[in-house]
C-alpha cells in the first residue's frame, strides 16, 4: 500500500496585514455575527463574500429546533448571492464566530464539511478559487481556495 501525502498552505495574519477590501470583509463578517440566531448553540457565526462586481453579501447562521432546517453563515451568503446575483463570481469569503458570551472567538473558526462542499461548488461554478479569511482574534487565516483546507473532492474546474 502506498501513503499519500496531502499538503495545504494556509498564511497566519494579523488583521494590519490585510488589505483594505480584507479588513473591510473580515469587518462585516464580524458585525454578521450579530444578526446570528443561534439559542441551541450559542455560537454565532457571521459570513461576508464579496462579488466580483464590489457587492458585499452578508450571511449569518440561523437555527431552528429542527436542526436540519437551520442553515450556516457561509451557505446563507453564498446562497444569497447566488439568488441575487447569480452571473457574479465570488472572490472572497470571510467568517468570524463568537462564543455563548457573545464574545469574538480567540482562534480562527474554519467552516464545516457542507459548508466546504458548498463553497467547492462555488469554485467550481465561476471556475476560479475563492480567496477565504478567517478570523480570530489572535490572527486571521488566510487560505486560498477550499481545497487547501479540503484537498480531496469530486468536483473541479
Amino acid at each position: 500500500m502506498e501513503e499519500l501525502l496531502l499538503k495545504s498552505t494556509v498564511k497566519v495574519a494579523q488583521m494590519s496585514e490585510l488589505t483594505d477590501a480584507e479588513r473591510s470583509l473580515v469587518e462585516q463578517a464580524i458585525e454578521a455575527t450579530n444578526r446570528s440566531y443561534a439559542p441551541y448553540s450559542n455560537f454565532s457565526v457571521g459570513a461576508a463574500i464579496l462579488l466580483k462586481n464590489g457587492t458585499t453579501i452578508m450571511g449569518c447562521n440561523q437555527e431552528n429546533a429542527a436542526f436540519p432546517s437551520g442553515i450556516c453563515a457561509e451557505r446563507s451568503a453564498i446562497f444569497a448571492a447566488g439568488a441575487q446575483y447569480p452571473d457574479q463570481p465570488v472572490i472572497m469569503l470571510a467568517i468570524a464566530a463568537r462564543n455563548e458570551k457573545g464574545e469574538l472567538q480567540e482562534e480562527p473558526v474554519s467552516p464545516c464539511g457542507p459548508c466546504r462542499q458548498v463553497i467547492i461548488e462555488t469554485e467550481t461554478r465561476y471556475k476560479q478559487p475563492v480567496r477565504i479569511l478567517l478570523y480570530g482574534k489572535k490572527y486571521i487565516y488566510v487560505v486560498d481556495g477550499i481545497r487547501q483546507l479540503m484537498p480531496l473532492s469530486f468536483t473541479e474546474f
